[in-house]
């Protein structure tokens, strides 16, 4: 049975805050060390020993690390603190990046002995560009030989010299000194008096009064700063900077009392776009975080729970949500009864009355709910929704079939509810090759897919390399006709279709225009024309795949009075479709990725050879800290299906990539004459 606390708190008593940032920084370890500092939990649990309450899943205790996001909350200094603990692998972004959605606050968790990680800095823009306030906590700085003064200096060189300390390391960082109130004292970096005076005059410089006072006065007593600590913060004309180690405690308490004194609650940080209407005419709002307002809310996780069926994590942003509350999903037409309303200390639900403005709370059972939904309990509010995420383009696909004949609708089933938790996952049938293929970030992320699939739903299915997703389209304008005619005793088929094709930029997709004049072609027959161009753009025309970026225009043809069908317009219009291509100089394009490859420097070379072999190219380099570098370039997907265990190789373990798709370019021509080939033996068969 779940648990229950006390009513929702005033909502200026309220503080959200996402650990985010890179693998083994150490954000979960940190996320127990403030459980049980404030009494949430007893003796903090392990992440070696599996007894963590983020890391709860029975695949994250055997992987060792986050696979997911997790909900926590605790309650310090008169505040309750909503936290999210989440997955620092690339391949995980899908559950980092939504809960960014969820907070005022992204605390970016860096380890001391790593130093800046690609993921950090990625963390860091998506946050700025979100508009969240920024932390970035120091963890682990007990570790062996670590220049936390050379730490420090990395980040305000990576994020800017608005990176400020709040607090300083002491004692041989056993301890941390604060630095905004304390005006004077010693610290293991020198006299805490220049950090203060550094940090007043980051924070007045919002405010021309204060900056009048500072001048005059000399130093201002920082408990009078808060409404302009907010607006730097807001701005990011401050990012404050705070030391810990979560596994001796050292600044835990310090990093606590920053949470509630000093971040900021609903009605302080910005506040998230939310768009009203589709398409150009969406205007821009904001919720207010008012608890007597109407329901806006916002689903930002989905997860299929063994004991309470579908769970919908969501933020509140304007008005109360409580057991018996009506709402709708999205622009759905049907409202839902709100049955319970939790609170989650990471598998465990806690029960609470209500849930105001900055909470984080949990429905279940709403079938639905799912991932990026706007609950509301106004049906004038349906068209409302959240500017999109920039979520990274899933292409690294593997290819499934269930093992037992006759599974393929429950394979279908339980994938799709899978899919539905990880907004970075997508599941389709590509008709073309009769295939189902699961699409994700990476080898890691497919890899925890499938184990998932084995182990909690017990299905076993066989894996296989899809084929590539490439793509046809032409390079000139060309024309054709094609008279379709059967006549099979009685009434027979006829249709005739003139039409002419033009490229369209790359990307733009396909338009399809009608410009029969006369009646050549009746009306109720274009859209038959239509599906047979389309049935032709999904097979392909020179080698089986997609066409793109094409626009075809229908300017004439014949009809019969008593002979024209519909299946003889599907005809036509495919056949013309078909011969215009053919003349129209098509060709073949294969997606491009765009690369970063963190490895040891001595690595370099061979990875950029290895690049250049597979028609890569290299745009760039960045150095990072321990001889490690980053690489960013590009090269086509096909040459990438089995890139993990060539970096494993030229790298002994230590290299990692991610991929995101960049665009699609034409194929040298011997690949687009054997893509032809294959197809015509296909054909053939």
């Amino acid at each position: 049975m779940p648990s229950t606390t006390s009513a929702t708190p005033a909502v200026g008593n309220i503080r959200t805050l996402a650990l985010v940032g890179p693998a083994a920084a150490g954000k979960t370890t940190l996320a127990e060390a403030l459980l049980q500092h404030t009494g949430a939990m007893g003796a903090a649990g392990s992440v070696e020993r599996g007894s963590t309450v983020s890391d709860h899943d029975a695949l994250e205790i055997k992987a060792g690390h986050s696979l997911q996001s997790s909900v926590m909350h605790l309650d310090h200094g008169g505040c309750r603190i909503h936290l999210i603990d989440t997955p620092g692998a690339p391949d995980f972004i899908g559950q980092s990046l939504p809960a960014l959605e969820a907070v005022e606050t992204a605390a970016i968790v860096i380890n001391a002995a790593a130093g800046i990680e690609p993921m950090a800095q990625r963390m860091m823009a998506y946050a700025a560009e979100r508009g969240l306030d920024r932390l970035v906590i120091v963890n682990r700085i007990d570790a062996q030989d670590v220049d936390l003064s050379a730490v420090l200096a990395d980040i305000q060189a990576a994020f800017g010299k608005e990176c400020l300390p709040l607090n300083l390391p002491d004692a041989g960082a056993t301890q941390v000194v604060d630095c905004f109130y304390n005006r004077e004292g010693h610290c293991d970096f020198g006299a805490v008096a220049d950090a203060h005076r550094a940090l007043v005059e980051q924070v007045v410089e919002v405010d021309g009064d204060f900056v009048d006072r500072y001048l005059n006065d000399g130093d201002i007593d920082a408990n009078e700063l808060h409404a302009p600590l907010e607006q730097a913060l807001r701005e990011g004309h401050l990012i404050p900077v705070c030391f810990v180690s979560a596994r001796t405690g050292a600044g835990v308490p310090e990093l606590l009392d920053v949470i509630a004194r000093l971040l900021p609650n609903p009605t302080e940080g910005n506040p998230p776009d939310f768009l009203n209407g589709e398409g150009a005419d969406a205007t821009l709002m904001h919720a207010k975080p008012d608890p007597a307002a109407h329901v806006l809310a916002h689903v930002f996780k989905v997860s299929i729970d063994p004991y309470v069926g579908k769970l919908g994590f969501v933020r509140v942003h304007q008005g109360s949500i409580t057991p018996g509350t009506q709402l709708y999903v999205g622009d759905g037409r049907k409202p839902f009864k709100v049955g319970h309303v939790y609170l989650q200390q990471g598998k465990n639900h806690v029960e609470v009355p209500s849930a105001g403005p900055g909470d984080i709370c949990a429905v279940a059972k709403i079938d639905e709910l799912h991932f990026d939904a706007v609950l509301h309990d106004a049906a004038e509010d349906d068209h409302i929704h959240l500017k999109p995420l920039p979520f990274p383009v899933p292409v690294h696909g593997v290819a499934i079939s269930p093992k037992r004949r006759g599974d393929e609708q429950r394979m279908w089933d339980i994938v799709g509810k899978l899919v539905a938790e990880d907004p970075c996952l997508k599941l389709e049938h590509l008709a073309q090759t009769n295939e189902t293929v699961v699409y994700g970030l990476g080898e890691l992320h497919l890899r925890m897919l499938l184990e998932r699939l084995r182990d909690v739903h017990k299905f076993e299915v066989d894996t296989r390399p899809p084929r590539i997703a490439y793509r046809e389209t032409i390079t000139q304008n060309a024309a054709a006709q094609y008279r379709h005619k059967k006549q099979s005793g009685g009434a027979g088929q006829f249709g005739e279709v003139h039409l002419r094709i033009e490229p369209l930029p790359r990307g733009a997709g396909f338009e399809f225009v009608d410009q029969v004049k006369g009646g050549t072609i009746p009306g109720q027959f274009m859209p038959a024309v239509e599906k047979g161009v389309r049935e032709a753009l999904a097979e392909g025309v020179i080698a089986g795949y997609p066409v793109h970026d094409v626009r075809v225009i229908v300017h004439d043809g014949k009809h019969h009075a008593v002979d024209s069908k519909e299946i003889a317009f599907v005809t036509a219009g495919k056949r013309a479709f078909q011969a215009a291509i053919r003349e129209a100089k098509p060709v073949v394009l294969e997606p491009i990725a765009q690369v970063q490859i963190a490895a040891p420097e001595s690595a370099m070379g061979a990875i950029t050879g290895d690049l250049s072999a597979r028609r890569g190219m290299v745009s760039g380099t960045d150095s990072g800290q321990l001889g490690q570098l980053t690489v960013n370039g590009q090269a086509p997907m096909a040459e990438l299906a089995d890139y993990q265990t060539r970096l494993n190789a030229m790298t002994a373990g230590q290299g990692r990539y991610s991929l995101a798709l960049s665009h699609y370019e034409v194929v040298p021509p011997g690949v687009q004459q054997q893509l032809m080939g294959q197809h015509k033996v296909q054909d053939e068969d």
